[in-house]
């Protein structure tokens, strides 16, 4: 990260776990991969006691209970047989869980035990120390502790202790913790202690340091403070422990947009991520939807770009599901934009649901440890979107369950009613004259032969009605006139009786699409006395308002009073014959976020229009009446 905000997670050298309230793995960095020899994927979400059943018999399980069940940090040292190494355990609480470092503290144990007869070793640490006599005297002082406070050693040998805590700007209640921790060590009440303390350093940079207190004993010196900047390392705990929060967020929400606000508003706030954005990919219009953007972002570029499959470095990293990093954009050939002020940016993917971008007005302004706290914030993301849409699938499903029981009522009805009637009308001829092979079927002028064919296309109207008809499958972008001319074919409309007045495309379920049109044919020549003319067109392309298309006959109008009610399942004596007809138009439109309405035309007819088809587009050409 740059030097802007968390350049600490960069300098943090311990090996690092984060934990729940149960104990299961949140986060990993890199070394503690290392150091479990287990990769994060697959611990996240493990229990620790579960995959590493050795460390029960450990410390491990009782300092971390006592740490989350008092809700205090928890300090111990363990030795790991397998390294030959002795690592220091540190567990930080919150309401979230735990934040656990584990740093190699071998040489460390070396050096307290030895530390007033291993001057040079002491002075080439990068940690300061000091040591004390009994009076609480400077005994000595190395170069490290020198450059912290910004003092001359000469200045502090022979000085009492508590010029250290003056120099630092520590404060009483911390100045008296240390005083206590000196005392209890060097009077053996405890073989060492550790506390933080924040302090100030010699440029009046206000810093963390870890404080630990241990016995030495030589002929003018009985303890050593060695003192650590920890700032870094706090700063990274912080961030780590706000993305916990932040995932708590993320996950109370079931709203895309707000999901993807948050996420976009943590990284500005929390990794100082200030011109980011969160990019959605549209299954219906197959584009990646900007929904979500820093102020500083919109500030600069007043609105964020949409990307088409194959645009720009966003489309590129969706499609390659891995997060890039790009230091300089001005090496980068083929840019979307290549007069684009950003110099370097992150790009990580939200799984398959989109991806979210940073950016910065320098080169090199991010590094790997950058990638992978954006890598952890899109994660927790992607989680929440999935969990979004389940809860969706869920309610929908739920109000599938609903409509599916009413479709079935409907097709009971029409069952008991429709096929009976017809039947019972096949039967009554059977039972007529069979030698007359002149008889034909009373209604209308069907025969019996045709009669029994519109008793197999209502039980095909049925079958597609009771199979859940909201269930569109994958869509493909379709011609609108060749749709047409299939469906004409399979219905009872003449070839020759339709008009298209203008070409065009949408995305639609390519056999759903065609089983709307062809059953609209069929409600069309079930009301036409004579020869039929349909007439098609677009609308909502001239007034910019809700795109869709229009069927337009000169068949016996639909009245008034029954436009509603022919979009409902036929039941009544007036249209049983024609089975489920519009019905079955209107669910399978619907199925597709469409929306039909029946009208009649300025000069007579029936208009039967849907709208809200988003992804109609005009073709280049005309066809000709």
């Amino acid at each position: 990260m740059s030097g802007r905000s968390v350049p600490i997670v960069d300098r943090v050298t311990d090996a690092f776990f984060a934990l729940d309230t149960d104990f299961r793995f949140t986060y990993l960095n890199d070394r503690a991969e290392t150091l479990l020899e287990r990769s994060r994927d697959d611990l996240i979400g493990r229990v620790m006691w579960d995959e590493f059943p050795d460390t029960v018999e450990t410390q491990f399980p009782d300092g971390f209970h006592r740490a989350m069940d008092e809700q205090v940090s928890v300090s111990f040292d363990i030795y790991h047989a397998h390294l030959e190494t002795w690592f220091e355990t540190r567990a930080y609480p919150s309401e979230g869980g735990l934040s656990v470092y584990m740093r190699d503290v071998t040489e460390r144990k070396r050096q307290e035990t030895t530390l007033a007869q291993h001057a040079a070793v002491v002075e080439a640490t990068r940690d300061g120390v000091v040591t004390l006599d009994r009076n609480r005297r400077i005994v000595t002082v190395n170069a490290a502790l020198e450059s912290l406070l910004g003092v001359d050693r000469r200045e502090l040998i022979g000085e009492h202790v508590e010029i250290v805590p003056e120099l630092a700007a520590i404060d009483d209640a911390e100045t008296l913790e240390l005083g206590r921790a000196i005392t209890d060590v060097d009077l053996g009440n405890a073989g060492r202690r550790h506390l933080d303390v924040a302090f100030t350093d010699a440029d009046g940079t206000d810093r963390m340091g870890e404080l630990r207190v241990v016995p030495i004993h030589d002929d003018t010196a009985t303890v050593a403070v060695v003192i650590r900047d920890v700032t870094d390392q706090h700063e990274y705990e912080r961030v780590v422990t706000s993305l916990h929060e932040v995932t708590r967020w993320l996950l109370d929400s079931d709203d895309p947009e707000e999901i993807c606000a948050i996420a976009v508003h943590a990284g500005s706030d929390l990794l100082d991520f200030p011109i980011s954005g969160v990019w959605l990919l549209d299954d219906e219009r197959g584009y990646l939807e900007p929904v979500a953007g820093t102020a500083g972002a919109h500030e600069k570029f007043g609105g964020l770009p949409r990307f088409y499959a194959g645009e720009g470095l966003i489309w590129d990293v969706f499609e390659s599901g891995e997060v890039e990093r790009f230091d300089d954009l001005r090496a980068v050939d083929d840019l979307y934009n290549p007069e684009t002020p950003i110099r370097s940016e992150i790009i990580a993917p939200i799984g398959t649901h989109g991806v979210l971008m940073t950016g910065a007005f320098e080169p090199d302004q991010f590094d790997e440890t950058d990638g992978d706290l954006l890598s952890t914030l899109v994660e927790n993301t992607r989680a929440a979107l999935d969990r979004a849409d389940r809860e969706r699938v869920l309610r929908r499903r739920s109000a599938d369950l609903e409509r599916q029981t009413e479709r079935l009522e409907s097709i009971a009805e029409i069952l008991s009613s429709d096929l009976k009637r017809q039947l019972e009308a096949v039967s009554e001829a059977l039972d007529a004259d069979g030698a007359d092979s002149e008889w034909e079927f009373p209604l209308a002028e069907d025969t019996v032969d045709a009669t029994l064919d519109r008793a197999e296309q209502l039980v095909d109207d049925v079958r597609e009605f009771a199979r859940n008809a909201s269930d569109v499958r994958t869509r493909s972008r379709l011609d609108l006139e060749s749709a047409i001319e299939s469906a004409i074919g399979a219905s009872r409309l003449d070839d020759d009786c339709v008009v298209l007045e203008r070409r065009a495309t949408l995305r639609a379920d390519a056999e759903r699409f065609h089983r709307l049109l062809e059953t609209a044919f069929d409600n069309i020549a079930a009301r036409a006395d004579d020869d039929v003319t349909v007439q098609i067109g677009v609308v909502g392309f001239e007034t910019d308002g809700s795109r869709g298309f229009f069927l337009l006959d000169d068949a016996t109008e639909i009245p008034p009073t029954a436009h509603e009610r022919v979009l409902d399942p036929a039941t009544d004596d007036d249209t049983a014959i024609d089975g489920l007809g519009l019905a079955l138009v209107r669910a399978i439109a619907e199925a597709h976020d469409w929306r039909i309405s029946i009208d009649n035309g300025q000069h007579g007819g029936t208009r039967i229009e849907i709208r809200d088809v988003t992804t109609l587009e005009l073709a280049e050409s005309t066809p000709s009446a």
